[in-house]
């Protein structure tokens, strides 16, 4: 049997709504700008940014998913 503290459960579903919700929100900011034809920019994990066409990120997100 595997006792596991409440507080930590209630944590983890609390990490994971907060985790969907960016998820759901950054899509809802591809869509809209990949329609608009825009870009967005995005950072890299160095440090670097660059300019992506939302069209190209939107790609990305629908193989992820």
């Amino acid at each position: 049997m595997i006792v596991v503290d409440s507080k930590i459960i209630k944590f983890n579903e609390f990490t994971e709504k907060i985790l969907l919700g960016l998820r759901i929100a950054n899509r809802k900011l591809v869509e809209k700008t990949a329609a608009e034809n825009g870009s967005l920019i995005i950072g890299n994990i160095d440090g670097t940014c660059k300019e992506v066409p939302a069209k190209e990120l939107l790609e990305t997100l629908n193989k992820e998913n």
